[in-house]
């Protein structure tokens, strides 16, 4: 199983925002959107950076008190971990337990094509643990 497979499944679909953007603003898209991360990107669709819900809540527990009224690139993650669509769920698992993050922005030729999150990643593990699970059981039941 690979990245492009879990975007055919998923689709392509990337909450993105200008680095500009106020912290409060980006914290609006999430509660809105329901998803836990927002890549910073500009007009090209290059990723600039990530900001995470935690990203958030450390910038309101350790920043000044106009936090949110501050552009999100002063808490974004710079240096970003990405992959390609031919990454494979091995691979994004191994990153993401690395680098203890929970989304990863899937890039081609320097452009955003989508994103993969930890529940994506499980959900195609389990759902491939358990088509295992039942082929043994069929196979196990004939004999």
């Amino acid at each position: 199983m690979t990245v492009a497979r879990i975007l055919a499944d998923k689709g392509r679909d990337v909450l993105t925002t200008q680095p500009h953007r106020t912290v409060k603003e980006v914290a609006a898209q999430l509660a809105s959107r329901g998803v836990g991360a927002v890549i910073v990107s500009d007009a090209a669709q290059a990723v600039l950076g990530i900001v995470s819900e935690r990203d958030i809540v450390r910038a309101i527990g350790t920043g000044p008190s106009s936090v949110l009224e501050e552009p999100v690139s002063r808490y974004m993650t710079a240096k970003v971990t990405t992959v390609d669509e031919s990454a494979s769920i091995d691979r994004v698992m191994e990153l993401m337990t690395e680098g203890r993050f929970r989304h990863l922005p899937v890039v081609e030729n320097g452009r955003l094509v989508g994103i993969v999150s930890i529940g994506d990643v499980v959900k195609r593990h389990v759902n491939t643990i358990d088509s295992e699970r039942r082929a043994l059981r069929d196979y196990i039941g004939a004999a």
